[in-house]
């Protein structure tokens, strides 16, 4: 019975393995994970995209100051004791580095789901309109004909952006023991994480499309290798403590240029999987 219950448990693993393989496989072809880097760039030269983020500074580092200093009086000790065991003598610094990125992942959800909300949808939209979508953009809010790509931006008609997720947090600090497991265990909760956070990066776009949560979850169960791959590259960049700002705004740019691409059919992901996208250029020419 014992050896029975290892073959399948050796079964079961040899099978996800091979998900992942063929996932990180598809993540890499697409070359999604590009995104968030070609969001760095395009934020850094356009400067109009700055405003959200320089309106936010203040509040979210005080967010982050009161949460870090808890985190580390609350949850050093605990997990410095068990980190030993995995690291020996440099668990003193991974366990630093731990309670950081523990400290970033709170700030993040709590950030984007209450301070950041607003500022990221104008990032999102306002990339849109540097990128002349405006009629995309159109379909959720008010756009105005003069100014730069930001003080173009109007009334919100729709707000897609969720609120605070319970669910979102707990799956955060189950799945957190994984780094326990070195490189390997970090590597699996990284792709888990950025699945996670793939799933969530175009919500905006979804909603500006009006498209239904049946369309939404289709085209997201095709298309997983790429949003993992955007979501992987993401969660990296925002895994950096107190930098992690920054690279919330960067990557909401780098996933808007990503839909600005799917609307101008220049990506791989819908040439070879919307036809029926493509079937409505046709008509549109």
């Amino acid at each position: 019975m014992p050896n029975r219950l290892v073959d399948q448990a050796q079964e079961v693993a040899k099978e996800d393995l091979d998900k992942y393989k063929a996932l990180v496989n598809e993540a890499a072809k697409s070359g999604s994970y590009l995104y968030p880097i070609k969001g760095i760039f395009y934020f850094l030269s356009h400067r109009e995209l700055w405003k959200p983020l320089a309106s936010k500074l203040v509040p979210y580092i005080g967010l982050y100051a009161s949460v870090i200093g808890p985190m580390f009086f609350f949850t050093y000790l605990p997990q410095l004791a068990i980190m030993v065991f995995v690291n020996g003598p440099l668990a003193v610094f991974t366990t630093i580095l731990l309670v950081l990125n523990e400290s970033a992942a709170v700030v993040s959800i709590i950030s984007r789901s209450f301070l950041l909300q607003d500022a990221l949808l104008d990032t999102f939209d306002g990339t849109l309109i540097a990128k002349n979508k405006s009629e995309i953009v159109a379909n959720g809010r008010e756009v105005k004909s003069r100014g730069d790509a930001v003080q173009r931006l109007g009334k919100a008609l729709k707000r897609p952006f969720s609120k605070f997720s319970v669910k979102e947090l707990v799956r955060y600090f189950m799945y957190l023991p994984l780094n326990f497991i070195p490189v390997v265990g970090t590597v699996a909760f990284i792709i888990i994480r950025g699945r996670a956070r793939g799933n969530s990066v175009h919500d905006r776009y979804f909603q500006l499309k009006g498209w239904s949560a049946a369309r939404k979850s289709e085209w997201l169960a095709k298309h997983k290798g790429p949003y993992t791959g955007f979501g992987t590259a993401a969660t990296l960049l925002e895994m950096i403590p107190v930098a992690s700002i920054v690279f919330s705004f960067t990557n909401t740019v780098g996933a808007a240029l990503w839909a600005a691409d799917i609307e101008a059919k220049d990506t791989e992901m819908t040439k070879a999987t919307a036809p029926e996208l493509r079937e409505a250029a046709k008509k549109v020419e």
